[in-house]
């Protein structure tokens, strides 16, 4: 911290002690600038209006989120007594300086000066004596943005491919179910929002009629939680020695960049699926009916959230809770598909076939995330 040095860390012990099984003086309505902020350390002087915001640092020292406030009149001596510090929600802080809420996402360490001037108001970085001027974003919002960039490429190392599906200390493969493929005609869709109808995306290659088994890499992420990084459907236990973006039907690789030529499917309802064409179009028909005989009534929450709660009863440690994956058979046909969660939610997500030695598909795979951005 540019003015005491770091003797805050015994201000903060002392802090924590004094309000521990005290009640917190209550406060006037403030207005809610961030939701569920925690506790923040601010000398009396600051909440009284004695003093003026001056400087602002951030330990994790286990006490709230760990942000301290000390205003421009206090002294070494003043905030070594405990008595002249509160922990306070720190709306409050943001009630008494709104500018602080810019500052709210940045890292443990962070030293900051608050500045009011000419220019307005805004903080400096007293390490790099950078200003800070513009709200710093969450970072799993840096991270969701770098991974929207990353996301639907025309091509990927093939280690990339790899590693999504090697077990690691983040990193589970889970074998969520089996799909069939009746003509092996591949659909990828959003199974809420698009399988079935002329906005789900059918595949340009087939694969021979069969079943076959999906995986998932399911990432634990200390940022974001538990999340699908990848799906990819296992056509075959041959090892692909490259991979090529899944064109749609009636398109080849040379369309690439033409106008029209998506090669993407869109996700609106946060999953995903692999699905053979025949069954998509079952698929559409089973709702058909079950909308005119229920009607009012919704396909998630009055039909397939019960067998979601299941999926996850069955295999909680690779899921969210409420499932994050599940094989369902249409009752008409039991023909399956395997439904699961797309990475960080709605989007856009391209599928990528897996080539062995003589361009045969082994596989097809859909990232949804680079675990690396979280």
């Amino acid at each position: 911290m540019g003015l005491f040095g770091k003797k805050g860390d015994k201000t903060k012990e002392k802090a924590s002690e004094t309000n521990t099984g005290k009640k917190q003086e209550e406060q006037p309505e403030i207005k809610e600038y961030i939701r569920g902020a925690g506790g923040t350390i601010v000398t009396k002087s600051v909440l009284n209006g004695t003093s003026k915001l001056k400087w602002l640092f951030r330990q994790d020292s286990g006490h709230g989120n760990g942000w301290v406030a000390f205003g421009d009149t206090d002294s070494q001596e003043y905030v070594n007594n405990a008595d002249n510090m509160s922990i306070v929600d720190f709306n409050v802080l943001a009630n008494i300086e709104p500018t602080v809420v810019n500052v709210f996402y940045m890292p443990f360490g962070s030293d900051l000066e608050f500045r009011s001037d000419k220019t307005g108001k805004y903080f400096i970085d007293t390490t790099t004596e950078k200003e800070i001027r513009e709200p710093v974003k969450h970072p799993a919002q840096v991270a969701f943005e770098k991974n929207l960039k990353f996301l639907n490429q025309e091509s990927y190392p093939e280690d990339f491919f790899k590693l999504l599906f090697t077990e690691s200390h983040r990193l589970h493969v889970v074998r969520a179910g089996e799909a069939d493929f009746p003509t092996g005609e591949v659909v990828l869709a959003d199974p809420l929002a698009y399988l079935g109808t002329r906005y789900e995306t059918v595949l340009n290659k087939r694969i021979p009629a069969g079943s076959y088994p999906v995986e998932l890499s399911v990432c634990r992420s200390g940022l974001v939680g538990l999340r699908i990084a990848a799906a990819r459907l296992l056509i075959s236990d041959r090892p692909a020695v490259r991979y090529e973006l899944a064109m749609p039907k009636g398109k080849e690789t040379e369309s690439l960049g033409k106008p029209g030529v998506l090669t993407f499917f869109g996700v609106d309802a946060g999953l995903a699926c692999f699905a053979d064409a025949r069954i998509s179009q079952e698929y559409g028909n089973y709702f058909e009916n079950w909308e005119r005989e229920n009607p009012g009534k919704n396909k998630y929450t009055d039909y397939y959230e019960e067998l979601f709660n299941k999926s996850y009863e069955a295999q909680p440690e690779f899921q969210c809770q409420g499932g994050s994956f599940l094989e369902w058979s249409l009752p008409d046909t039991g023909h399956r598909t395997v439904f699961f969660s797309s990475g960080m939610g709605d989007g856009i997500y391209s599928g990528y076939w897996g080539l062995d030695a003589e361009g045969e598909a082994v596989c097809l795979t859909v990232p949804f995330m680079n675990p690396e951005f979280f």
